[in-house]
């Protein structure tokens, strides 16, 4: 280990375990400790300020330091810092929250169940995706379909979902019933001379022709985020949802719009499913539901799925599921604040007013001689290094360009991801014009000292 680390640093690498993060390089590196935050900005241990360029985990999304939530996560935890809903129970927070939701949620929503995150969620979805068929007595009908590169968590059901090698290996993931189409990232994975409305065409046959493969009797749900976070920040051209539905429709797939990155106004519109044209069955919901504040997830059941699930609580005694924290009284009350601020402040208008701004600064970095392409909606963008321009060839990951542009741009204080080698933003919804400008520059510097350092290492073929 290095002697150098500071005591927290030390104890932090003897007593976390960090996701997504090289162990054993880790032992090395230390932590990045990060103590405050107020409006987008963080600042570490050592005093030092960052614009929070990915909303913690594209999540914070009224920034840090919001009082008004602190106040009335208090005075609920004052009033009734706990209950459960099993057996009858219930809590007028949650109902307020279902009711809301009900009338926000972008797909005819019956009622709502809740959780604690995001990968809860979609592992409930897939759950009552099962349990749906089986009440309607197709037993058989339980295959689900997500997509490469797309995320949806990692409890063992939702990992699976996830397209993501390193979320499959060595966990002995996907389990059996899972299976994933096309990734729709047409610069990527188009054909030569492939127009967009002939990509979205074979993705939507490629899907079509799994389902037929598999057997329509046995093909259940499909998952997709609006815009695939993790993946890249990956938006689908137009045209390729319209597709997707008419084949969802056609063989009686239940479709799942996963917003736990998209919903609550990310995209500049309330959830995802709209801004890219989406009719989806049921959505997942977490992360901004409640600016990330308290942890909280949930996701909307449409009224046929609802009468299959009184039909088998009749013939079985009960619905056997549910969470210690599902519909904690604290998260709820936090996500019905955070609500009302999106409203009363006007954040979805926000975000479609300064979109085209953070959309505007992502297209200039075309031109810059790192960036094969850029892709952004709403406040949710990345842009794409590569080796090689004109053909499109990507660096050798094992070169790490894109973790080094992520140190770079911590060292010009800013905090970005990096996936691979796409870099994306995602900033906190509160972000104002001179903000997104200030956190564009420090972006651009850090792929100025990224290009350097490469043609310093001698990285790049001649």
């Amino acid at each position: 280990m290095n002697k150098q680390l500071s005591n927290i640093a030390v104890r932090d690498i003897e007593t976390l375990i960090h996701p997504y993060t090289n162990l054993s390089a880790f032992r090395e590196t230390g932590p990045t400790i990060i103590e405050e935050g107020k409006g987008i900005y963080v600042y570490d241990s050592d005093g030092k300020q960052y614009i929070e360029g990915l909303a913690g985990l594209w999540c914070t999304s009224l920034g840090y330091g919001n009082q008004e939530i602190v106040d009335v996560a208090a005075q609920q935890m004052s009033r009734l810092p706990y209950t459960h809903i099993f057996a009858g129970k219930s809590n007028d927070l949650a109902i307020e929250l279902a009711e809301t939701l009900k009338e926000l949620v972008p797909c005819e929503a019956s009622k709502m169940l809740f959780c604690s995150s995001g990968s809860e969620a979609n592992d409930m979805q897939v759950k009552l995706t099962w349990y749906y068929n089986n009440a309607r007595g197709k037993p058989e009908k339980k295959k689900l379909i997500s997509r490469i590169k797309g995320y949806h968590g990692v409890t063992v059901a939702s990992g699976s979902l996830t397209g993501l090698p390193p979320v499959h290996a060595d966990f002995d993931l996907p389990i059996e019933n899972i299976m994933h189409t096309s990734c729709p990232h047409h610069y990527r994975f188009a054909e030569d001379g492939e127009t967009e409305d002939e990509f979205t065409t074979r993705m939507a046959t490629e899907l079509e022709d799994l389902i037929i493969r598999e057997g329509p009797e046995t093909v259940a749900g499909f998952f997709a985020e609006p815009i695939m976070g993790a993946g890249g920040v990956i938006i689908p051209p137009d045209g390729y949802y319209a597709k997707i539905q008419t084949i969802l429709e056609k063989y009686d797939v239940r479709y799942i719009a996963d917003e736990v990155i998209c919903g609550f106004g990310r995209t500049g519109k309330w959830f995802g499913s709209e801004t890219m044209g989406m009719q989806p069955s049921s959505v997942s919901m977490a992360k901004a539901i409640t600016s990330a504040y308290m942890p909280l997830g949930g996701i909307s059941i449409e009224e046929d799925l609802y009468q299959a699930m009184l039909d088998q609580s009749k013939k079985i005694g009960v619905f056997g599921h549910g969470y210690t924290y599902t519909a904690h009284p604290v998260a709820s009350a936090v996500a019905l604040k955070t609500i009302e601020i999106y409203k009363r402040d006007g954040i979805v208008d926000h975000v479609a007013k300064l979109g085209p701004l953070f959309e505007g600064r992502f297209n200039k970095l075309k031109d810059h001689e790192l960036i094969g392409d850029v892709r952004a909606k709403g406040f949710i963008g990345a842009a794409e290094i590569v080796e090689n321009k004109a053909t499109r060839a990507s660096f050798d990951p094992k070169k790490m360009v894109g973790p080094t542009m992520m140190k770079f741009a911590q060292e010009r204080g800013l905090m970005v991801r990096a996936m691979v080698d796409s870099i994306a933003l995602c900033p906190p919804l509160i972000i104002t014009e001179s903000e997104v400008n200030e956190m564009f520059d420090r972006y651009e510097a850090a792929l100025d000292d990224t290009a350097q350092w490469i043609k310093k290492e001698g990285l790049r073929a001649a």
